[in-house]
């Protein structure tokens, strides 16, 4: 599966946006689809996850409750809501596929995802 992602920019704190992953490729709908995150000179961070169909959802402690992850599998296409977003949420986002193979939770590794959009960029400003 091949991703793209969008819908990064520049906001003030306290601001929202809704990034979104298009998918291509026959997979998408059985695949986990995760984002990860990545500031200069940092390892790329796990920011949430969603199964192929939407039953389990994993989030970084720092983005629960402002973050909220979902997909429409209809439209091949991953998004990720965030919410009263503050400086430390600077970053670029990235989002991940990887086929699934079942469990409770969601790959939190980014070594476990071998399909990876360009990435969008998100400044939040204080």
């Amino acid at each position: 599966v091949q991703l793209q992602a969008s819908g990064g920019g520049l906001v003030q704190t306290g601001d929202s946006l809704r990034l979104s992953c298009a998918a291509s490729g026959r997979t998408f709908s059985s695949s986990v689809i995760a984002w990860f995150r990545q500031t200069q000179g940092k390892e790329r961070e796990f920011v949430a996850g969603i199964s192929p169909q939407g039953y389990i959802r994993n989030y970084a402690d720092s983005v629960k409750g402002r973050f909220t992850i979902s997909r429409d599998n209809a439209k091949n296409t991953g998004y990720l809501q965030m919410n009263s977003l503050n400086p430390e949420d600077t970053a670029v986002y990235y989002c991940a596929a990887k086929g699934w193979t079942g469990g409770t939770s969601i790959y939190q590794s980014r070594r476990e995802y071998d399909n990876w959009g360009q990435g969008t960029e998100v400044t939040v400003s204080s």
